[in-house]
């Protein structure tokens, strides 16, 4: 499969995000993302996805390639790594990639660049712009510490999506939509579905 385009874009340089999605489960993070910057507009997203990553898609959430692809600006084959996203002359705000698998974890933290997730991934390390994994895993083990470190001194943000509880939330969808409001908030785009702490007031 080549580089397709799904919705026609302004001829003037958008704001571009890279989405990836692999196999660890959590592909509900990926696609709200997805469907909240197309709500939003003025993000570009270019989309790839892992042959695992699309097992969870349809396991988990029972989405078709088609449906999801809609989704996304551009979705690119994660085998094309002659894709425009693979070199660093690609502007764009970075790199997320909603669940990240801790194989994709240790391709990344060791630079193998072995398809297109994981060259665009070190494309944005490489380019000092910003990385963040949502890495799915529990209970971590020392080679997957090491390789977060790895990531990390690299200039990546490792961001585990847990749920945060002081806001009180009611449905799955309040807690999935406030770590992504805190994952977009993280890359300049400004949301309100994770509003800041108060703090504790009258305890």
């Amino acid at each position: 499969m080549n580089t397709i385009s799904t919705n026609t874009v302004s001829s003037a340089t958008p704001r571009r995000l890279v989405v990836a999605i692999t196999g660890a489960t959590g592909a509900l993070y990926g696609v709200r993302i997805l469907q909240t910057l197309r709500r939003i507009g003025g993000i570009q997203t270019h989309l790839i996805v892992s042959s695992a990553g699309w097992l969870s898609l349809q396991h988990e959430l029972e989405l078709t390639k088609s449906e999801v692809n809609a989704l996304a600006d551009v979705v690119h084959n994660i085998r094309d790594v002659g894709a425009s996203i693979a070199s660093g002359s690609f502007a764009a705000e970075g790199m997320l990639i909603a669940p990240c698998s801790m194989k994709t974890l240790a391709s990344i933290a060791h630079g193998f660049s072995d398809n297109l997730i994981t060259r665009a991934a070190d494309v944005t390390l490489k380019e000092r712009r910003r990385l963040l994994l949502l890495v799915r895993e529990a209970p971590f083990n020392l080679a997957h510490l090491r390789n977060m470190t790895a990531v990390t001194e690299m200039g990546g943000v490792i961001f585990p999506p847990l749920p945060a509880f002081y806001n009180k939330p009611t449905t799955l969808d309040e807690m999935v939509d406030h770590t992504i409001g805190r994952v977009l908030n993280l890359l300049g785009i400004e949301l309100t579905l994770a509003p800041s702490w108060p703090g504790l007031r009258n305890v």
